[in-house]
């Protein structure tokens, strides 16, 4: 294949693969009228810790302004967050495609906190294919999954 036919064909699939993503995670959840979230890769970089070298891999919600601002709020009423007794209402957690729980935040404070969500993986650690969030509203006991998203640009 020439590589303007390859291009080509590669974005038609990425295109095909993000349309088919988001129609499925516009449809509601059955215990609420709220959208489940379309999450998509924004960027990747690498940072260093005292414990080693990592890439973050960054993400947004296409439709986090779908979300009230009342999930995000502090919940001192719930179960803590470690000592956190002021985690907000809803947790968001990343997965890998196999169900495995990647990273969480207990504290976002607003939908537009879930423009700057993430998670990470040791230098030179190959990331898993895809992830997907879920919206854990504590208060109404309500999950909200996300779509499948690429962990590479």
């Amino acid at each position: 294949m020439k590589p303007n036919k390859t291009i080509a064909a590669l974005s038609a699939s990425l295109t095909l693969s993000i349309v088919a993503g988001m129609a499925a995670a516009q449809r509601p959840t059955p215990r609420g009228s709220l959208p489940n979230p379309i999450l998509y890769l924004t960027s990747s970089e690498p940072y260093s810790t005292p414990a080693g070298n990592f890439m973050r891999h960054r993400y947004d919600v296409f439709n986090k302004d779908a979300y009230p601002a009342a999930m995000f709020a502090a919940a001192p009423g719930l179960p803590p967050c470690g000592t956190n007794t002021n985690a907000s209402r809803t947790w968001v957690d990343f997965f890998d495609s196999r169900g495995t729980r990647l990273y969480g935040f207990c504290a976002l404070n607003s939908p537009q906190s879930l423009g700057s969500i993430w998670f990470s993986t040791p230098e030179g650690t190959v990331p898993p294919s895809y992830v997907y969030i879920e919206l854990n509203d504590r208060q109404t006991n309500t999950r909200y999954k996300s779509n499948l998203a690429d962990t590479t640009l």
